[in-house]
């Protein structure tokens, strides 16, 4: 379990790497229609996002992002919020498990692939949702994956692929 721990992180940062590397027009993860944010709403840049789906569609995730500058354009604070679809109506006992969704934040400078914020949310409830907020300072890239996890477990599996929703050339 370690040896395959160690493999997918080491795929994980590698993509990370050659995400950062590829040109803002070709990275960007929010449609040509993503638009900036309008005075009204506080916000430098917001775009919805989403379905985010797990690799065997039984979890999903859609919500907002939001990134405020300051007005020296040296800080941001990034929100990203939304909710969490437990879409699995199997029972535990046929296999059944729980929606699960990291968010993980790049901060500014980190060269080396060092996803500084990170944040699990979990839901298990089939048919329904839970809400959920996320919030990061200095951050130049935000992604999520959506996977299941079982009722106890602490490893989740059946993972989507990561999904940037906000990269700083991007805006």
């Amino acid at each position: 379990m370690k040896r395959l721990t160690t493999g997918l992180l080491a795929t994980a940062a590698t993509a990370a790497a050659f995400a950062l590397a590829v040109p803002a027009t070709a990275q960007a993860a929010t449609p040509a229609t993503a638009s900036a944010a309008t005075a009204s709403s506080g916000y430098d840049y917001e775009d919805y996002w989403g379905s985010v789906y797990s690799a065997n569609h039984k979890a999903k995730a859609k919500g907002w992002i939001g990134v405020e500058w300051d007005h020296h354009q040296k800080s941001n604070e990034v929100h990203v919020s939304g909710k969490l679809y437990d879409l699995d109506h199997r029972t535990y006992k046929q296999g059944g498990k729980c929606a699960y969704l990291k968010i993980q934040a790049h901060g500014f400078g980190d060269h080396h692939n060092y996803w500084a914020d990170s944040k699990y949310y979990k839901y298990c409830g089939a048919g329904g949702y839970k809400k959920f907020h996320f919030s990061s300072h200095d951050t130049d890239a935000v992604r999520v994956k959506v996977c299941q996890i079982g009722l106890h477990s602490s490893y989740p599996t059946r993972c989507g692929d990561w999904d940037y929703l906000y990269t700083a050339e991007s805006e």
